[in-house]
């Protein structure tokens, strides 16, 4: 019995001192003999664990791939406001700082999103995200950062074009709009509240929005994606990766995603970013007339039988409209023989005319119908713009 206690405790010590110099010379050595152990342990518990391959393809249903496609495209924008106060010797001085204190920095930080739509440096953005600012940087989620100058806004679409110099930009690829339809898979790129680049998903909820006091023309695709502050600018993709529109506004009563967000159709945004890149500016026509929604009341009033168009309430004397003829109660019905069923229809067809040319345009006098020839103008800018 002696032998057999003797025996196991030399046996012991040897391992212990193998153990000693195993785990002193070639501690991964250790490590992997206590994985095994503990690998041994979980593979014999009674709940049994399932792993996936490395490198599993994307199942069915995934945007990985549409993602990762449009991602690289989409900034993020910082705008700085207010110039920091000139610094002077005064403010080193201790008895400057007793009685007039610390001189803070009265900047304000802003953030948002953009779009990269050319490999030469062209962003594309909201206006009211860079309208106010002094100073604008464009962070790519790769880690590059660059200063923007401003190359053209147009404040009524809330669309404005910046551009940066840099190399080697990945540039979205521009979808098709007018093939969209509601029910559509759709993802919104953006950095929500400063977090980062974000991807949200959604479908397409409705077309063509208007009337909802936002900007002058208004064409929106409304999307449940979410759509946060800080998303403006941004994304709106399709589930191939190809870009649908731009994120502008939201419907919330908190501040947050409410599953009501609006983007900017990318035939809208082509037609003002090709305007804006070529010369500064979206110019649209005008015939200088102040328009009205025919309602059941001033149908009533007026005596009339047809409920669409426009009422001419207001005239500028002198304008186009005025020097064509049209007169305060007029109901235009028709431009360049395309029918018009409200203001807002009537805004975006004579907004598409080329200021300088002559445009037929078909108006209800009383019970007659009537074409004149309108010598159509240039749309003023508004209002806050020339203040600018």
């Amino acid at each position: 019995m002696r032998r057999l206690w003797l025996l196991f405790a030399q046996t012991v010590t040897v391992g212990l001192a193998i153990w000693f110099i195993v785990a002193s010379l070639k501690p991964e050595w250790a490590g992997t003999l206590l994985g095994a152990t503990r690998d041994a342990r979980l593979s014999s518990s009674t709940a049994p664990i399932l792993q996936a391959p490395a490198n599993a393809p994307a199942t069915q249903g995934s945007y990985r791939d549409a993602a990762q496609r449009a991602m690289p495209a989409v900034v993020n924008i910082f705008t700085t406001k207010g110039a920091r106060q000139p610094k002077t010797p005064f403010m080193d001085d201790p008895l400057f700082r007793r009685f007039f204190g610390d001189q803070q920095d009265d900047r304000q930080f802003s953030l948002g999103s953009g779009v990269v739509i050319s490999p030469e440096g062209y962003v594309l953005t909201n206006n009211h995200v860079i309208e106010t600012a002094d100073e604008i940087e464009v962070a790519f989620a790769d880690g590059r950062k660059a200063d923007a100058k401003v190359v053209g806004t147009d404040p009524e679409t809330d669309l404005a074009v910046i551009k940066i110099n840099l190399q080697n930009l990945p540039a979205i690829t521009l979808g098709n709009a007018d093939q969209a339809k509601v029910g559509d898979v759709v993802l919104a790129i953006g950095n929500p509240f400063g977090v980062g680049q974000t991807v949200t998903m959604g479908i397409i909820s409705a077309l063509g929005r208007n009337h909802l006091g936002i900007n002058t023309f208004e064409n929106f695709i409304q999307t449940d994606a979410a759509i946060n502050p800080g998303n403006s600018g941004g994304a709106l993709i399709d589930a191939n990766g190809n870009l649908l529109g731009i994120n502008t506004a939201i419907y919330s009563r908190s501040g947050g995603s409410l599953g009501i967000g609006f983007a900017i159709p990318v035939t809208t945004v082509k037609d003002v970013m090709e305007s804006i890149i070529a010369t500064g500016q979206k110019v649209r026509g005008w015939i200088g007339v102040e328009p009205q929604d025919i309602t059941p009341e001033l149908a009533e009033s007026f005596g009339l039988t047809r409920k669409s168009g426009a009422i001419i309430a207001g005239v500028l004397k002198g304008g186009p409209a005025d020097k064509a003829g049209i007169r305060p109660g007029d109901i235009l019905v028709a431009v360049e023989g395309k029918p018009v069923t409200d203001t807002t229809d009537m805004l975006n067809l004579i907004a598409q005319l080329t200021p300088g040319t002559k445009a037929k345009m078909t108006v209800l006098r009383k019970t007659q119908e009537s074409t004149v020839d309108v010598l159509v103008g240039k749309r003023p800018k508004p209002k806050r713009e020339e203040q600018e």
